[in-house]
């Protein structure tokens, strides 16, 4: 799954401040090329809890179009999110995420009519989503000369930044490639990683609902794919076997697909598949591809 999620350059901008009745700090927090804002730093902002701005979402639902006001990130892009965007502080209890375009905050300062919605979005617009680009790089539309020059180094860095994120990527790419090749399995993959504990790698499948064991009360197991990660992750091989002093029979093999191998790899990277006891710290490729986690 290609990686919406474009927050790493942000994360070295300085948090900018918005004042209404108190000020609020709101990180930087990059989406698909555009800057949001979070339920949480939305409700404080505008003076109410975040079960208010829930509420009024919900009675609007209508009103609110997703990718033009409001996105909604879950599963592994909202893990991705928290490690790109460490410094967001995004809550690990919450399984979903609800990020705010500027023209969903505009539409929910309305709804909430407050003075201090009002002047909590005014300071939004003019310091924190009204940016020009100036150079190729995001300035905001200001007349202090000093905090458009405090705004061209954070957004250098953040350039920089993209820059390494990008290289890093084209690594984790090549890689991958070096590592996988069509018709292999799962367990097969994972022997090619430096100190993966191949013998349990099924068994870690299995709690991660990827497979199940079709002979349950049989002397050898049978793995079949889930079909949660059935042409996604994982495919299936059938053999029919025809032996000469018994009845025939099917069996079934699962066979890993690219997707699938960029989950391992990923998990792997982060130091979460099933390790040998033996093994001595050091990854196949370089771990620092993980995102430092």
């Amino acid at each position: 799954m290609p990686n919406q999620v474009l927050g790493a350059a942000a994360s070295g901008v300085n948090p900018v401040v918005i004042s209404s009745n108190a000020s609020v700090s709101v990180p930087v927090l990059m989406y698909r090329d555009q800057r949001v804002i979070t339920t949480e730093l939305l409700a404080r902002g505008y003076g109410t809890d975040e079960a208010n701005i829930r509420k009024n979402l919900s009675r609007n639902v209508r009103r609110f179009l997703e990718g033009i006001h409001i996105f909604t990130v879950d599963g592994d892009e909202l893990r991705d999110l928290r490690v790109t965007n460490s410094h967001a502080q995004i809550s690990s209890k919450a399984r979903s995420l609800t990020l705010w375009t500027e023209k969903g905050a505009a539409r929910m300062s309305k709804i909430v009519d407050t003075d201090e919605a009002w002047k909590f979005f005014e300071g939004l617009e003019d310091s924190y989503f009204r940016l020009r680009e100036v150079g190729g790089l995001l300035l905001p539309d200001m007349n202090d000369p000093i905090k458009l020059a405090r705004a061209w180094a954070d957004a250098m860095e953040a350039k920089q930044q993209a820059e390494v994120l990008t290289h890093r990527q084209a690594q984790y790419i090549d890689h991958l490639e070096n590592l996988f090749s069509d018709g292999l399995s799962p367990v097969q993959f994972c022997k090619r990683l430096n100190g993966v504990n191949a013998s349990r790698v099924s068994a870690y499948l299995q709690e991660s609902n990827w497979l199940y064991d079709d002979n349950p009360n049989g002397n050898h197991v049978q793995w079949r794919v889930r079909s949660q990660a059935r042409d996604k992750y994982l495919t299936e091989k059938s053999s029919q076997i025809n032996p000469s002093s018994a009845a025939s029979f099917i069996t079934h093999q699962p066979v890993l697909l690219r997707e699938g191998a960029v989950w391992l790899y990923r998990r792997y990277l982060k130091g979460q598949l099933p390790m040998k006891r033996s093994w001595n710290g050091e990854y196949t490729h370089d771990k620092e591809l993980a995102g430092g986690n």
